[in-house]
C-alpha cells in the first residue's frame, strides 16, 4: 500500500472531489481537519490548515497546496472521464496531451493540488 499526503484548503470539498470524480472511497474523517480516502492500493491523506502537517517549518516556510508533484490515476478512457469532470466543473491546467507512453492531463483538486489523469498507449 502507498500513502501520500496532500495539504488542502478545505477537507470536505476535497473528499467530494476525490470520491465523486476519481472513484476514491472515504476511509476515515476526523472532523473538518483531516480525512483519508483510498483507491486501489493508494491511501491519500487530506490535511486541512488545522493539522500539524500544515504548521510552518523552523525557517518560516509554510506547507501549502499546489506545486507540481502529483498522484497519477490510470484510466482506460481519458477522453470520457475528462469530459465528465469538465461537466462537473473540475479545473484543468492543460488539455489532453499525447506522448510515447500515452495520454495525460492535469486536473486540479479544490485546493489546487495537481492530479494527473493518464491513459497508457
Amino acid at each position: 500500500m502507498a500513502t501520500m499526503r496532500y495539504v488542502v484548503r478545505e477537507v470536505e470539498s476535497s473528499i467530494e472531489f476525490y470520491t465523486k470524480n476519481l472513484g476514491f472511497q472515504l476511509v476515515e474523517q476526523m472532523g473538518p481537519a483531516f480525512a483519508i480516502v483510498a483507491k486501489d492500493d493508494l491511501h491519500l491523506w487530506l490535511s486541512g490548515p488545522q493539522t500539524s502537517a500544515a504548521r510552518a517549518m523552523p525557517d518560516g516556510r509554510k506547507p501549502e497546496p499546489g506545486g507540481w508533484n502529483r498522484i497519477v490515476i490510470e484510466v482506460n478512457d481519458i477522453k470520457s472521464l475528462v469530459e465528465s469532470m469538465k461537466t462537473a466543473g473540475v479545473s484543468f491546467r492543460n488539455e489532453i496531451i499525447s506522448g510515447p507512453g500515452g495520454k495525460q492531463i492535469l486536473a486540479e483538486d479544490p485546493s489546487g493540488n495537481p492530479v494527473e489523469i493518464f491513459e497508457a498507449a
